[in-house]
C-alpha cells in the first residue's frame, strides 16, 4: 500500500502561491494520507475551509480531521450568529474506511518568543488486509527538542497502552435497548501502528533515538512495542533524500524532517520509502512510503 505523509503549509507554496489544489494533486492515488498544516477560516487562505475542499477534491476517500486549537471565527449576518471556528491541525485520508478516530492535544511550552502554537495527533483506525492499523498525522513542536521529547513520551506511553485501554467502547452493552455499539462489534485498538508527520526534527536526533532507541547491539532490532524509522528497514534502500529546505546562516540546508516510523511487527513490511524533491505546493516535500499491508497476518496487533 502507498503511505503519503505531507505538510502542506496551509496551501501556501515555497512559490508564495497559495492553491490547495496543487496538493490535493500530489497526494492523489496514495492508499493512506497524512496531512499537516490544514486549517479552516484563517484570513491568510482566503476563510477556505479546507478540509472540506480537499475531501471535494480528492472524493474517492475516507476523512478525518483534527484541530490542534480551536478558536471563535463566527460573524453576524442577517441579525444572527453564523458559527464559525477558525483551527488549524492534521488530517488523514484513506482508501479504506476509518472505523475510528481520536485526537491527542500535545504537551505544549508557554513560551515568551518565538511564537509557539498547540500541536496535535490525529489517530486514526483503519482494517487494512494485514490486519488493523492505528495511523497518526501528527505535527512536533518546532521551537525546542525538549518540547518534542516531551510530546514524544506522551504518545509512547499512548501507544503502549493502547490494546489494554480499548477502542471507543468496550465490554458488553447492558442496556441494548440504547444500542450504544450501533449494532456493531467493539472496535479494535491494536498495538500495530503507523506515525506519520512532521516531527521537526533529523534522524540521530535525541527525539528520534527516543523513538527508535540509540544504536541497538544488534542492528535488526524491532520491539514488539516500539518502532523503527521506515528509511532505516527499507527493502530497497533509501538513497540519501530530504523533506525540507530552508536557508539558515547563509547556507541552505537540506533537512528530512518528514518521517515514517512502523511498529515493530510492520519493520519487515516496509518496501520502498523517498520523498517528491523539488515540488513547491509547499515548504515540506511529500513523504512517500510503500509498505505491505496487503499480506494478512500482523504478528502482535
Amino acid at each position: 500500500m502507498k503511505l503519503i505523509s505531507y505538510n502542506i503549509q496551509y496551501g501556501y507554496g515555497s512559490d508564495g502561491r497559495y492553491d490547495p489544489a496543487r496538493s490535493a494533486g500530489l497526494v492523489d492515488g496514495a492508499d493512506i494520507i497524512a496531512l499537516q498544516e490544514v486549517e479552516r477560516h484563517w484570513q491568510r487562505s482566503n476563510e477556505d475551509d479546507q478540509p472540506e475542499i480537499l475531501s471535494r477534491l480528492l472524493p474517492d476517500y475516507y476523512w478525518a480531521y483534527g484541530p490542534a486549537f480551536d478558536m471563535d471565527a463566527s460573524q453576524k449576518r442577517d441579525g444572527r450568529i453564523v458559527n464559525r471556528r477558525r483551527q488549524f491541525g492534521t488530517m488523514v485520508l484513506s482508501k479504506l474506511p476509518i472505523v475510528w478516530s481520536r485526537l491527542h492535544a500535545l504537551p505544549l511550552r508557554r513560551t515568551l518568543r518565538p511564537l509557539n502554537t498547540r500541536n496535535a495527533a490525529l489517530e486514526c483506525m483503519i482494517r487494512t488486509p494485514a490486519g488493523p492499523v492505528r495511523v497518526l498525522s501528527l505535527h512536533l513542536a518546532h521551537v525546542a527538542a525538549e518540547e518534542r521529547l516531551e510530546q514524544i513520551d506522551y504518545l509512547l506511553a499512548e501507544h503502549r497502552r493502547a490494546p489494554s485501554d480499548g477502542g471507543p467502547w468496550s465490554g458488553v452493552d447492558d442496556e441494548p435497548q440504547r444500542n450504544w455499539s450501533n449494532g456493531q462489534p467493539e472496535p479494535e485498538n491494536p498495538l500495530a501502528a503507523i506515525w506519520l508527520g512532521d516531527f521537526n526534527m533529523e534522524p540521530g536526533s535525541a527525539e528520534h533515538r527516543r523513538i527508535v532507541g540509540s544504536t541497538p547491539y544488534h542492528r535488526g532490532a524491532a520491539y514488539i512495542d516500539g518502532f523503527v524509522d521506515a528509511a532505516a528497514v527499507a527493502k530497497e534502500p533509501a538513497s540519501d533524500f530530504h523533506t525540507h529546505e530552508k536557508i539558515i546562516d547563509g547556507r541552505l540546508a537540506k533537512r528530512r524532517l518528514d518521517h515514517c516510523f512502523v511498529g515493530g511487527m510492520l519493520a519487515e513490511r516496509v518496501r520502498s520509502i523517498g520523498a517528491d524533491i523539488g515540488e513547491v505546493a509547499s515548504d515540506h516535500f511529500p513523504l512517500r512510503v510503500d509498505i505491505d499491508l496487503e499480506t494478512p497476518g500482523i504478528a502482535g496487533g
